[in-house]
């Protein structure tokens, strides 16, 4: 056989997924840099949408009156915290260290599991009383952002808990490692997300309470005007 035949034979024993110039860990956390832009781009859209509508209550409560600011710091702590333990756990994957991997990630998933729990029991509260998603524009707008926020740190604790399977069936090879960095991408995002969620929410309460505090009333604007 020749040497060109035998280079041959060893491309196709590679798999087709890991040929190319850049090696496989390269391509996946590009790829992986292009999805998060795409989620970016739709949280920013949300964001907006937020800001915007934050002021149009229709009469209903506002988010001074919603939010409890002890509450929204908890919340925030927590995600804020899984995402420095995540990084712990992602340089134990980095040196082999299972225990270390299995330690920091559960504590990870406790913390994203206590952030969900405080989500869900703020949102349970506030249907309680009335103020739902249909109740003004400012609350669609809130369950909508923070909502599908929620939704990421779900799916993200269901794919914790498949890097941890795959690294107690499968080892620490490869394939396991790039989606681990992929998953800490993905983590970190989302706790840098609930941080800027809680600028909003805290942001649009100093300033509806300033707008409140200045706003003249309407009998003394009435009597102006005369």
């Amino acid at each position: 056989m020749s040497a060109s035949e035998q280079a041959l034979a060893a491309g196709d024993a590679v798999p087709l997924s890991l040929r190319g110039p850049a090696p496989p860990r390269v391509v996946a956390g590009y790829g992986f840099w292009l999805f998060l832009l795409s989620d970016i781009v739709i949280f920013a859209a949300l964001f907006a949408a937020y800001a915007v509508l934050s002021g149009e209550t229709a009469g209903g409560p506002t988010a001074a009156a919603l939010f409890d600011k002890k509450h929204v710091l908890i919340e925030t702590a927590c995600l804020l915290a899984s995402s420095v333990t995540c990084g712990f756990g992602s340089l134990a994957v980095q040196s082999g260290e299972r225990g270390s991997i299995y330690l920091w990630m559960t504590i990870t998933f406790i913390l994203g599991v206590t952030f969900l729990s405080l989500e869900v029991s703020e949102f349970g509260h506030m249907l309680s009383i009335g103020a739902g998603p249909s109740r003004s524009a400012f609350l669609s707008a809130f369950f909508t952002l923070v909502g599908t926020h929620g939704l990421h740190v779900t799916i993200g604790l269901c794919w914790l808990i498949v890097m941890l399977l795959q690294v107690a069936t499968l080892g620490l090879r490869p394939m396991v490692t790039r989606r681990f960095f992929c998953f800490g991408l993905f983590w970190h995002a989302l706790a840098f997300g609930i941080f800027v969620v809680g600028l909003l929410v805290f942001g649009s309460m100093i300033i509806m309470a300033h707008l409140n505090h200045n706003m003249m009333p309407m009998d003394r604007l009435m009597q102006m005007q005369r």
